[in-house]
């Protein structure tokens, strides 16, 4: 590997100490405003660890400077070469390869064909190559494999070996460790060092704060389309950093929230459901209990096994060890049809594509988990009671349609939300899972999707609320926990919630 850094490295210092320069770049999407004058550096021999919050605009910055989006304002400069945008070769051609966190590899393709595609020298020279980079890292991938049997960490590999046999000048690196066993992640931060000391640039997309200060020189924070902080490592502190990243004004915000709130005692109730060292893919050893009437918080960032918890629980993905009891009754591994049946629902994080028939009229989605049922029809749809059932939904929710029949995938956003959570209230769960319930709504839906959760409250139905948005967990949660890596971090008591300490633990930091 020795000479493909080599020539790496004179690629990087070929041109100024600035590898890599954003100014002023703004990039709205209709009134969504997600850049609002972005200005970040990258030497040589850099490691920019670049942070934030889900949402903060860290990705829309990325697609930029990879010429997938063009800015609406501002410009890049590439190694002294300024421009106001540029196309995906055109970045490649400079020397900018990003390692996505999410592989994008041919299934039907082999590694060895996945890594050399696009490139114009010979296949016999550029293997040889690819063999010496393999070797030297230490990676032993059979080069024959399909894409499709391997592990997302080893799609990951394929990914990073595709940036450098590009010999990149500036590697993005996005969340490369979400994947990776122990000795991957080792691995990972040799070749990241052994790369700034040749002078490459690499930016770092983390949900980490360990590995910040392990790997990275310097550090910029993202919040809300806005640098909020930036500089050397050695300047910071994990508690500076995760200040960094929440709102100017939140300490206001909340006590002005938390004027006159009630707080409930559960201690004297059993748990309607209760979660015993619960493992499955993407989580481990979770202890929980949640009360009748009580709003839970799960609070943690993307990929930190939220979702894949809740669609264990669910029944659509294998539980590996632990229990899940419901009211008493051991629910363990049960399927969803079961689950359902025993007082369980889920409304998914992604509506349009596991919670919405969108070409099937609003009065079929909302009643599609009652199928089978007694008042429904075994045989035959009742649909006098379909309509009832959907007319109640709609009426309580205030959902606007022009009818029963309407076809669900043409109401807004908000609407199709309202018709997902009516669909998973039908079968009077006595535990709802809310998984992103305000994603992509606008204030006036959101606000509807709020006096659902509350009236879910006074019923007595115990919610299990996933959100990313640190304020709705703050503003509707009794009682909140953080999953970080895969475990529970920390649990808050109603008066303990707030954002800076659902956002520490969400990071791995503990106050």
């Amino acid at each position: 590997m020795k000479e493909v850094l080599d020539n790496m490295a004179d690629k990087a210092s070929s041109g100024n100490n600035m590898l890599l320069s954003v100014r002023g770049v703004h990039k709205a999407f209709g009134l969504n405003e997600v850049l609002k004058g972005i200005d970040l550096d990258v030497g040589e021999g850099e490691v920019l660890a670049l942070i934030g919050g889900n949402g903060a605009g860290k990705s829309t910055l990325m697609k930029i400077i990879m010429g997938i989006y063009q800015p609406d304002r501002g410009e890049l400069s590439i190694a002294g070469e300024t421009m106001s945008s540029l196309k995906p070769s055109a970045a490649l051609a400079r020397g900018i390869y990003m390692v996505p966190q999410e592989p994008m590899l041919f299934p039907n393709m082999t590694v060895e064909e996945n890594v050399l595609i696009g490139f114009k020298e010979k296949t016999a020279v550029l293997k040889k190559k690819l063999v010496q980079i393999m070797d030297d890292i230490g990676w032993h991938l059979d080069l024959t494999r399909k894409a499709m049997s391997l592990s997302i960490a080893e799609q990951q590999l394929v990914e990073l070996l595709r940036g450098l046999l590009r010999e990149s000048r500036v590697l993005i690196l996005d969340e490369p460790t979400s994947a990776l066993t122990f000795d991957e992640v080792e691995s990972l931060f040799k070749i990241v060092k052994d790369l700034q000391a040749k002078g490459i640039g690499i930016v770092y997309i983390t949900h980490r704060l360990a590995e910040v200060f392990e790997i990275a020189t310097d550090v910029a924070i993202m919040r809300d389309g806005i640098v909020t902080l930036k500089g050397k490592v050695v300047d910071f502190t994990r508690e500076m950093l995760v200040k960094g990243l929440l709102p100017p004004n939140m300490e206001e915000m909340e006590e002005k929230e938390k004027e006159e709130e009630t707080v409930l005692d559960y201690s004297k109730l059993q748990p309607v459901f209760e979660l015993q060292d619960f493992s499955g893919y993407g989580f481990e050893d979770v202890n929980l209990k949640i009360y009748p009437g009580e709003i839970l918080g799960v609070a943690g960032v993307v990929g930190a096994g939220r979702t894949e918890l809740a669609t264990t629980i669910f029944g659509r993905d294998r539980v590996l060890r632990g229990k899940a009891v419901l009211g008493g009754k051991d629910v363990t591994g049960m399927s969803t049809a079961q689950v359902l049946k025993e007082g369980i629902n889920y409304v998914p994080e992604d509506r349009r594509l596991n919670g919405l028939f969108g070409i099937s009229d609003v009065a079929a989605n909302t009643t599609s988990s009652l199928l089978g049922d007694e008042k429904m029809g075994r045989v035959f749809l009742n649909k006098k009671a379909e309509e009832e059932v959907t007319q109640k939904y709609v009426d309580d929710f205030r959902t606007k349609v022009t009818g029963q029949d309407q076809i669900a995938g043409s109401l807004s956003g908000g609407n199709q939300q309202k018709i997902v959570i009516g669909r998973a209230l039908s079968t009077n769960p006595r535990l709802v899972i809310l998984d992103e319930p305000t994603r992509g709504i606008d204030a006036a839906a959101r606000g509807d999707v709020y006096s659902i959760i509350h009236k879910l409250k006074s019923q007595g139905v115990a919610v299990m609320l996933i959100s990313s948005d640190m304020e709705e967990i703050v503003e509707l949660s009794d009682r909140a926990v953080v999953v970080f890596q895969g475990r529970i971090r920390g649990e808050f008591k109603k008066e303990e919630i707030s954002q800076a300490s659902l956002m520490a633990a969400s990071f791995g930091v503990s106050e």
